[in-house]
């Protein structure tokens, strides 16, 4: 532990959850190394807020008998805590950072992303996974898709039985187009100092194995050198490409397509200038090789997206019923603007408010909007789902571009 300056890890994410006996703040690690469903109390939460890497034990120990009426609290309970929380991987200290590091070099070293989410959020059995898929590509009515190139899908990364309806509607689109590579642009939720994360490592899922297009995943990383990160692990447990995955390969399962992983970190946290013209400038060569790759015969896009995250559970400090109609219009807005390729309008409106809803997917659909061929939007679908348990609520829509000067592929 860092003991003179202790800090608490910026890689967790922390919810609250109502139970029997009140409220608990969940704990989430995307490494691994935090006990799975571990929680703690509030009075706690707020004690690990304080450990920013500025404050001594001395500082965090005033602190605490401040937030405690004054009740004495030695020294030596302080140092028990920190200690506590350092055994329990919370803190970022020389055992966690020497913990990551071991975690990061053995997920390099392998030439196979293997699914994350298998056993979890879909069956790990070939045969039930196509049963599972089957069953949601059917969930919605076949719509009648415009005519035309089909050059990109918006799809959800929700879990995918409260997303059904919307993936279909993504998904049954795709039907008889036999694209030779597919680029996703996922969300990287653990990309936290960085604009891209790329790897160039195959896919495999109970589907089968899938590769990488090497060539086009080399240029990227040479182009993006300064905003692509130095390693690929925020791949490892991400399900935003993994799940659009699976449902490609149940879509063209007797076609052989290669894909290119693009995970788009946060840019509200990224860039010094949140602006449509700051994004190009720091994008540069590596957005002019994408879209050049989309432009390629025989590419199609997907963006695997959710929309608004709004309650407790995201950071707000009422209800989403009490936010939901706000953050809806939000996305409709957002909607409109990408479906027309308006780029200026799209950037404007998520300036507008700051991005107070926690649009996950929009860097995503920020690249997409920069590579996108030339073509049309049309908007599928778009669902809310709510947690009750947390009293939050995720969005998420289904789109297609199509170009009509082109066939389906």
């Amino acid at each position: 532990m860092d003991a003179e300056r202790p800090k608490l890890r910026e890689d967790l994410d922390f919810f609250p959850v109502q139970s029997a006996g009140g409220t608990v703040i969940m704990i989430h690690d995307r490494l691994g190394l935090v006990e799975k469903g571990k929680s703690i109390s509030p009075e706690l939460y707020k004690v690990m807020t304080m450990l920013d890497g500025t404050q001594s034990v001395r500082d965090i120990q005033l602190d605490m008998i401040r937030q405690q009426g004054g009740m004495l609290i030695s020294i030596e309970e302080v140092e028990a805590l920190l200690a506590k929380l350092d055994s329990s991987y919370l803190l970022n200290s020389p055992r966690y950072r020497e913990a990551r590091k071991e975690i990061i070099s053995n997920f390099s070293a392998q030439k196979i992303r293997y699914c994350s989410h298998a056993g979890l959020s879909y069956p790990k059995q070939e045969e039930k996974l196509r049963g599972v898929l089957d069953t949601i590509l059917a969930a919605q009515q076949v719509q009648s898709f415009p005519d035309g190139k089909i050059t990109a899908v918006i799809a959800p990364h929700i879990d995918l039985e409260a997303g059904k309806r919307v993936y279909s509607s993504a998904y049954q689109a795709i039907k008889g187009v036999s694209p030779k590579r597919v680029i996703i642009l996922g969300v990287g939720h653990s990309v936290a100092k960085e604009m891209f994360s790329l790897t160039k490592k195959a896919f495999e899922t109970p589907l089968g194995r899938v590769e990488t297009d090497q060539g086009i995943v080399t240029e990227l990383v040479k182009a993006g050198d300064n905003i692509v990160s130095r390693d690929d692990f925020a791949h490892r447990d991400e399900h935003s490409i993994e799940f659009q995955l699976i449902f490609l390969q149940q879509i063209l399962r007797d076609i052989a397509f290669t894909i290119v992983p693009v995970l788009c970190g946060s840019l509200i946290r990224y860039l010094p200038d949140y602006s449509r013209e700051g994004y190009i400038s720091l994008g540069g060569d590596f957005l002019t090789i994408l879209a050049d790759a989309a432009r390629g015969e025989g590419t199609i896009l997907i963006a695997g997206v959710d929309l608004s995250h709004v309650g407790p559970k995201f950071g707000h400090d009422m209800a989403a019923s009490l936010i939901i109609n706000q953050s809806e219009r939000h996305d409709r807005q957002l909607l409109n603007f990408l479906c027309a390729r308006n780029a200026d309008g799209f950037w404007s409106e998520s300036r507008r408010i700051g991005d107070e809803y926690n649009v996950c997917g929009f860097a995503a659909l920020a690249c997409l909007l920069e590579t996108l061929p030339p073509s049309q939007g049309h908007l599928l679908g778009y669902e809310i789902f709510r947690e009750d348990s947390t009293r939050s609520a995720v969005s998420f829509a289904a789109a297609i571009f199509t170009n009509r000067a082109g066939s389906r592929m």
